[in-house]
């Protein structure tokens, strides 16, 4: 049976795990204006907020921000606090990142297999497979609004409302 068959059918819990940066480089692939119309957006280098987040099918996020780079140590905390929140079988599906394939997080996932959270790799090189990557590319894409880019404090208020309304007012049918 699929791992989506055994969700749907109430014997585990599926997540879709990975982590994304956001900057105050704008994510615009194209835009509609009249012509002659400028369209200006603010832009400017800076540092990057980086987000890991853990997405269901049904629409629950886990998430933390972070303005330090994610690193293993950083992902493993991410882990266990999820492995904290789980009510039954659950798996944790990853793509093959270094930091998800170092021996510090190998090491742990037997410990976490003892509390019921397996993790499933992702075949390499294949981030359609990863639902969360959808998410990722409606914030960037579609939900953060230009005025988020005003500044880096504008950017992380912005990100963090969207964030916290996934599943409400941001919501995607991943069927």
């Amino acid at each position: 049976m699929a791992l989506k068959e055994l969700e749907d059918v109430g014997y585990i819990d599926l997540y879709f795990c990975d982590e994304s940066h956001f900057n105050m480089l704008p994510y615009i692939p194209y835009a509609w204006q009249k012509k002659g119309d400028q369209i200006r957006l603010p832009s400017s280098k800076s540092k990057r907020v980086n987000v890991i987040g853990a997405v269901n099918r049904k629409g629950k996020l886990i998430y933390e921000i972070h303005e330090d780079s994610v690193k293993t140590d950083i992902f493993i905390e991410f882990v266990d606090k999820l492995c904290d929140q789980i009510t039954r079988k659950t798996i944790l599906v990853l793509d093959n990142a270094s930091i998800h394939k170092s021996k510090k997080f190998k090491a742990k996932i037997e410990q976490w297999e003892e509390e019921d959270l397996y993790i499933y790799f992702i075949t390499p090189y294949s981030p359609e497979l990863n639902i969360i990557e959808i998410l990722w590319k409606h914030i960037k894409y579609y939900w953060i609004g230009f005025s988020a880019y005003e500044n880096y404090q504008t950017l992380i208020i912005n990100l963090t409302n969207i964030l916290n309304s996934y599943g409400n007012k941001y919501v995607i049918n991943y069927a």
